[in-house]
């Protein structure tokens, strides 16, 4: 059963986001086990404009290849370069190393607690 990290909020689309500022953006385990292998990750620019619910990106896996994306309005301050030059840490750390990118938050979208999140995706809490 994938995991849903407690300290984070959720996009019905599997994105996950933290409450820090930037704030950081992810996939969640439960897209990442979905998925299967990760090959290519393709990001949004530093300095990139991004509205909440729009596609920001794209992760490829052996199976198929899948939007992403922004969970809020704002504006990329950070992408994680590890990810991109290893996509398949996304699958062995979604919440740690696998993060994705930063954001300068102006407007949060529709975004789930991670009980909600969790029970529409037949997932537990951690």
């Amino acid at each position: 059963m994938s995991k849903v990290h407690a300290g984070y909020r959720y996009s019905e689309e599997h994105e996950w986001i933290n409450s820090e500022s930037p704030a950081t953006v992810g996939v969640s385990e439960v897209a990442a086990d979905a998925l299967g292998e990760i090959v290519y990750i393709d990001l949004p620019e530093v300095g990139q404009q991004l509205t909440a619910g729009e596609v920001c990106g794209e992760i490829e896996s052996t199976k198929s290849v899948s939007e992403l994306y922004s969970p809020v309005t704002g504006s990329v301050v950070e992408v994680n370069d590890a990810a991109t030059d290893d996509p398949a840490i996304v699958n062995s750390d979604p919440y740690g190393a696998g993060w994705l990118f930063r954001v300068e938050v102006s407007e949060e979208g529709p975004l789930l607690t991670p009980e909600e999140y969790a029970s529409a995706n037949d997932a537990e809490v951690s």
